[in-house]
């Protein structure tokens, strides 16, 4: 619990006495171990480093037209494809992108089962 302490401060140029309180503030480590032992901080941490090795996965090529989009049950990922094109490109080429990911999916001890491309889900940024 956070315990407030009150100081009376005098301002400059005036008589009257001012209160101010202060906090013990919790420290920054505290609240990063606390998010830490979080489960659903912790899988969207794992998530989000899984989607940074996208680009390699896919090729530079389709780095910039596909994105990671979400997890879906049974292990699928879901992937927003700039357009129906890319999507199909990306479905013909899903054995090897698998196996790419597989080095990064073992060091996060992640399971990755299959890939869902999706044009619908594409939102351009900027």
């Amino acid at each position: 619990m956070q315990s407030i302490q009150t100081y009376y401060h005098k301002k400059i140029g005036n008589a009257k006495l001012k209160k101010v309180l202060y906090t013990d503030f919790v420290g920054t480590d505290t609240i990063i171990a606390e998010l830490l032992e979080d489960k659903t901080f912790k899988k969207a941490m794992t998530r989000s480093n899984l989607y940074k090795f996208w680009a390699k996965a896919a090729g530079a090529k389709f780095a910039s037209k596909s994105k990671p989009y979400s997890m879906m049950g049974g292990n699928v990922m879901v992937i927003a494809c700039e357009n129906s094109i890319v999507a199909q490109e990306l479905m013909l080429k899903k054995t090897q992108i698998l196996v790419k990911l597989q080095p990064y999916l073992k060091s996060l001890k992640l399971n990755v089962r299959d890939l869902k491309f999706d044009a619908k889900r594409w939102e351009a940024e900027g």
